[in-house]
């Protein structure tokens, strides 16, 4: 259990198999600055000499690009090398295998690509990954005729906030290294977000499959900046802090954490109403969603690790009007036009329109 220290990721579901701290450096306001000499001091001698290096060398950028991604606005920062994830490779197919991933085809193919960064971006060499608190000091209103919505889609589309500040980034290194090149990649690229995040030591895979941060508890956004130059890796990874808590396990309504880092999406609540595309909810689902519209936090929701949780100071995931708990009778009433308006800038356009108003649907229906 957590210690006081501990504050409050989250995120949509993903492939649901258990999955491994890095260096942050120091929270800063000011934005690093070029870099093209250090001093170290001998204290026996009391003299000290001056070193110029090539703003190349592995440990110096890797120490500045940390340093930088913190003053983005980023809370946590680990660097590993691109490489196959080769054990989470194996536990993704069997998932898969299972039928977990649902309706979700996109998942199945090339798991290849999807476990090996280079893959996506050939010249590759490492992977820069970070985590983003999203938290915001809100809660739902649970009143008539509304559904709750997933706290990570409560203000600006995650994929724009997080993606700006790593091309942001990127832009960064480029200007200390023109030879530079790489890519940015935030949950709608094929990578395995949380197996990297554990992979750089930002926290471990949670029982619910979410990452848990020790600093933020699992409501953290993942992203990823792949590299073509070689770099310092981090090497320490978290331990499993979940011990014999199963929480997650037994409040989740649907009984869709079958076991212990495995989740079946076709009983998840998070699944149904973002990435089912039926016309009508599964009767399983429908009669458990107790009143989620959008997503589901429950699993999150009675986690201990996010029972210390900390306000971000990202203005933009502040919740937008009416995107704490929706009115369902508005939503029904919604046009293709008056949608796009709305949802504008939101990641709730992944459930689509038609989504949006079968679960509207599915919440008002007699019980």
């Amino acid at each position: 259990m957590p210690t006081r220290r501990a504050k409050a990721n989250s995120c949509v579901i993903g492939p649901c198999l258990p999955l491994a701290r890095g260096h942050t450096g120091p929270r800063t306001n000011t934005l690093p600055t070029r870099l093209e000499s250090f001093q170290i001091i001998d204290y026996n001698s009391s003299q000290s000499m001056t070193h110029t290096l090539n703003s190349t060398d592995p440990r110096l950028l890797s120490a500045k690009i940390k340093e930088r991604a913190m003053a983005e606005g980023f809370e946590k920062v680990g660097i590993v090398r691109a490489e196959a994830l080769l054990p989470e490779r194996e536990r993704l197919q069997e998932w898969l295998a299972r039928g977990y991933a649902g309706a979700m085809g996109w998942m199945e193919r090339d798991t290849n690509g999807r476990t090996d960064p280079r893959e996506l971006f050939p010249s590759a060499r490492s992977v820069i990954v970070v985590t983003h608190n999203y938290y915001t000091d809100h809660r739902h209103a649970n009143l008539a005729g509304t559904g709750k919505i997933s706290r990570y889609a409560w203000g600006e589309d995650y994929h724009d906030v997080v993606g700006a500040k790593l091309k942001s980034l990127l832009n960064w290194i480029r200007e200390e290294v023109p030879q530079a090149e790489g890519k940015v990649c935030v949950d709608i690229q094929p990578m395995m977000d949380k197996a990297w995040a554990v992979r750089a030591g930002l926290g471990w895979l949670g029982k619910h499959t979410n990452l848990i941060t020790p600093e933020h508890g699992s409501w953290v956004f993942v992203g990823e900046l792949l590299l073509n130059l070689e770099l310092e890796y981090d090497t320490k990874q978290v331990a499993d802090h979940c011990g014999a808590c199963t929480l997650c396990i037994d409040a989740c309504p649907t009984g869709a954490i079958t076991e212990p880092y495995v989740v079946d999406s076709t009983r998840c609540i998070s699944y149904a109403t973002i990435e089912l595309r039926s016309p009508e909810l599964p009767q399983e689902i429908e009669t458990r969603m107790e009143g989620w519209f959008y997503g589901c936090d429950i699993c999150q929701d009675v986690c201990p690790w996010n029972r210390f949780e900390q306000a971000t100071s990202e203005t933009r995931f502040e919740p937008r009007p009416g995107n704490i708990s929706a009115n369902l009778s508005e939503v029904l009433e919604l046009t293709p036009e008056s949608y796009a308006q709305r949802f504008r800038k939101s990641s709730m356009k992944r459930a689509k329109l038609a989504g949006l108003k079968r679960n509207a649907r599915a919440l008002m229906k007699p019980k």
